[in-house]
């Protein structure tokens, strides 16, 4: 007997407090590979930063994680990989992600966290996009996958 295995492309999840928007985060730290490109999205105070603070946390950082509003770039070294936390909410004109000089940053060696990805429009393509939004109570998240790592990224998170 045959089984085809499907690969999810789509997860949603409620997160009701902000100690689950950390655990979701943790749990997403050790499915980063290097090369991997992540967007988040969602409103101010939707949990994006929390997100990031809970993915940071599960890598093994225990420093202060602020968001990178006003620098834009929050560096991270780790063993493994490279992790760029970038907020581009500040961001006016697209050209400005050029400008910055951050293009070097997505390489094979380092994963890419990006809030307001929409700000700069020729970012690389997302591995995983991710979005909160406001619920009664929590907030909703969806993890939706564009690639094939994205889709490992998933599938790992499911079981």
């Amino acid at each position: 007997m045959l089984f085809a295995f499907m690969s999810l492309t789509k997860v949603n999840r409620f997160l009701a407090t902000e100690d689950d928007t950390l655990a979701l985060g943790r749990s997403l730290a050790p499915l980063l590979e290097p090369g991997m490109v992540i967007h988040l999205r969602g409103d101010l105070g939707a949990g994006k930063t929390t997100l990031a603070r809970g993915l940071l946390r599960g890598l093994g950082y225990e420093g202060r994680v602020k968001s990178p509003t006003f620098t834009l770039l929050e560096p991270y070294k780790f063993s493994r990989l490279n992790l760029y936390h970038f907020d581009f909410y500040r961001f006016l004109d697209p050209e400005e992600l050029d400008d910055a000089g951050f293009r070097e940053y997505f390489n094979p060696q380092s994963a890419c966290l990006i809030e307001w990805p929409e700000k700069a429009p020729d970012l690389p393509p997302a591995d995983l996009d991710i979005t909160l939004d406001p619920a009664p109570e929590g907030r909703a998240v969806t993890l939706t996958a564009q690639t094939e790592i994205g889709r490992r990224c998933l599938d790992s998170l499911k079981t």
